[in-house]
């Protein structure tokens, strides 16, 4: 499993909007010049955080985007299964895998699903404002 530019970006403008919004909308060029992101790729990640309902956006004067919910109701797991789809380490463990015809004798299958759910338990144990306070930490 490799997290995509998309899934690591998503994570960086959930906390750019967490921090910064304070209840306001934040313009999508002032996000992409604060965290270093082409606003055309910040173009093409916005509208998968909007359709899960994890950020609002309003067009025109005075639109940007702002945060639906608190940070601390945001997993890292839920953010990079929106980007990524399903963040399994093989394929047989994805979401509506067709059944291996091997399930029943594979000798690797329960340590992949051990690890399938230890990376899922731990990426959704993780929140916004979690990696929000980690980072003020490091800053003092």
């Amino acid at each position: 499993m490799m997290i995509s530019t998309r899934g690591r970006y998503a994570l960086r403008v959930i906390i750019d909007l967490a921090e910064n919004s304070k209840g306001d909308y934040i313009p999508m060029k002032i996000v992409a010049e604060r965290q270093g992101i082409s606003l055309k790729y910040l173009e093409r990640i916005l509208p998968l955080l909007v359709s899960a309902n994890m950020v609002e956006g309003i067009h025109g004067k005075g639109g940007g985007y702002r945060l639906s919910r608190d940070p601390g109701s945001y997993t890292v797991g839920e953010i990079l299964r929106v980007t990524e789809g399903d963040i399994a380490p093989v394929s047989c463990l994805e979401c509506n895998a067709e059944t291996c015809d091997r399930e029943d004798t594979c000798r690797t299958l329960p340590m992949w699903t051990r690890l399938n759910d230890l990376i899922n338990n731990y990426l959704d144990s993780v929140t916004i404002k979690d990696l929000m306070e980690e980072s003020q930490g490091q800053d003092s």
